[in-house]
């Protein structure tokens, strides 16, 4: 009987695929490239790692001795046996290789992509966290306000807002070198109440003097007492009661309700004239004050930080010495800030505006309102595209004080026209003070004149028309005058006045 290890393949097992090498592959018939290796993608790879592992490979027959005998994977013919792809098929090791180069190519192009943004991510969230952390809180005065509420007057107009800035004047820390540290007590050398129009195409600034007379309510002191109420100077309410009692002093004098406030220290304010690289201004005469740490010849000056610090709070060597004139060239260079600002794009060009974002920010003392970078934000986007020439900056309309002369008192009845204006929103204008007390507009001697009529958007009107309770061409009330008060915007030119 002759033993199956000996008996040659069957055609038909062969054919169906019943018999299998040793890796479970069909038999290739002798001379044929087995089915699995025509259809690989990578032909020369396969043919590569099959000659060195000579795989073996049944074939038809069987070796003397009755035991079937293994040959060459590959019949005549074939040339995959040396490793190469078989004639015609249009790859080689060559092209292989630059298909895995390139692949390789585009995967580190990935990656280093993908870092890129990780960084960029990641840096503009620690620049937005930093720049958010220098903003201080100031709760304590909330708290104080909150007790308050009940005598504090509502807002009329939605969506309109007044914001206090509290020019800080302490000498504690870092303000040692401007004057005299007295226990580090608090004074307020500038208050200014900013309204912003509730359709944002205008912006209000009203300065405060100082030495203006004003009834103080009481007011809790740091510490723990109360002050009594009473008819005293206005930076004293600051040194009282702090922010607090500064808002309530604001609210009782101009029945304006205080929607936030910002307390901005003498440092802050040098390194954000720095950081817009300065601020020019023109001089009518030169200034040599060893107080303020300031000379300047006359003419057109560009004034860095400490300068500019020493410019706004220069006193008795310039002009006439008086409060007054010291608080027209605070506005005067307000606006010229503001129009510096606006001017070379800073709001646009992130590179610019991070140095300027991080010492303002520095600077500020805040309500817990404004007390992120996404509620300063929203604040500046909603005031960006306000034109420079509706920045307006102006003084309540005040005169010297009857029993002391180096102190002032409110004019009336402008200065509750004035605030009449700002609670409802209505507009007014502003003009140099030579233009307010010369021939070409009626001067009421009380620092405000009405010479013209403006719409509810604020357009000009002449009042050549119909008189008050007249009617126009359309049958409508004409407007009511607009109050005219002394002043600059921020697109004066302080250089061509």
């Amino acid at each position: 009987m002759t033993e199956s290890g000996g008996t040659p393949a069957d055609p038909d097992d062969s054919a169906a695929g019943g018999d299998e090498t040793p890796d479970g592959s069909p038999h290739a018939e002798r001379g044929e490239k087995p089915a699995p290796e025509i259809a690989s993608e990578n032909a020369a790879q396969d043919a590569s790692e099959r000659a060195s592992q000579d795989t073996p490979a049944s074939a038809p027959g069987s070796a003397p001795g009755g035991e079937t005998r293994s040959g060459p994977r590959n019949g005549p013919g074939d040339d995959s046996s040396n490793g190469s792809p078989p004639a015609g098929s249009g790859r080689g090791p060559a092209l292989d290789t630059t298909v895995r180069r390139k692949r390789h190519w585009l995967r580190w192009t990935a990656l280093g992509a993908s870092f890129v943004v990780l960084v960029a991510a990641g840096t503009g969230w620690w620049l937005y966290k930093k720049l958010d952390g220098n903003i201080r809180t100031d709760t304590s005065a909330a708290a104080e306000l909150k007790a308050y509420e009940k005598e504090r007057p509502a807002s009329v107009v939605h969506d309109a807002e007044n914001i206090l800035l509290i020019g800080s004047d302490s000498r504690a820390g870092d303000n040692r070198k401007y004057g005299r540290d007295d226990g580090g007590s608090q004074r307020s050398d500038t208050t200014i109440l900013l309204h912003l129009a509730a359709n944002r195409k205008s912006a209000t600034a009203m300065s405060i003097p100082r030495d203006l007379m004003a009834n103080i309510p009481a007011c809790h002191k740091p510490d723990k007492t109360s002050s009594k109420p009473q008819f005293a100077q206005f930076n004293w309410a600051f040194e009282f009661g702090g922010t607090a009692c500064t808002i309530r002093t604001v609210e009782k004098m101009t029945g304006v309700r205080i929607d936030h406030y910002m307390v901005v220290d003498f440092n802050g304010f040098k390194d954000m004239v720095d950081a817009v690289n300065g601020v020019e201004i023109c001089l009518k005469e030169p200034i040599n004050d060893t107080a303020a740490h300031l000379k300047l010849p006359s003419g057109r000056q560009k004034l860095d930080g400490e300068q500019a610090l020493g410019y706004v709070r220069v006193r008795k060597s310039i002009g006439n010495g008086s409060d007054t004139e010291r608080m027209d060239r605070q506005q005067q260079f307000l606006g010229a800030l503001v129009n510096k600002v606006q001017s070379n794009g800073v709001l646009l060009n992130p590179t610019r505006l991070y140095p300027v974002l991080d010492a303002a920010t520095k600077a500020l003392t805040t309500d817990p309102g404004l007390d992120t970078l996404k509620d300063l934000y929203e604040l500046v986007r909603g005031m960006r595209n306000v034109p420079t020439d509706k920045v307006q900056f102006l003084t309540v309309p005040r005169q010297p004080y009857a029993a002391n002369r180096n102190r002032d008192e409110l004019v009336q009845p402008a200065a509750d026209r004035l605030f009449k204006q700002l609670r409802d929103d209505k507009p007014l204008a502003v003009v140099p003070a030579d233009q307010l007390n010369g021939d070409d507009g009626k001067n009421n001697g009380d620092g405000e004149r009405s010479e013209h009529s403006q719409d509810e958007d604020g357009n000009s009107r002449s009042d050549k028309g119909p008189t008050d309770g007249e009617s126009g061409a359309a049958g409508a009330p004409a407007p009511s005058p607009t109050p005219t008060y002394s002043g600059n915007n921020a697109a004066t030119d302080l250089c061509k006045q």
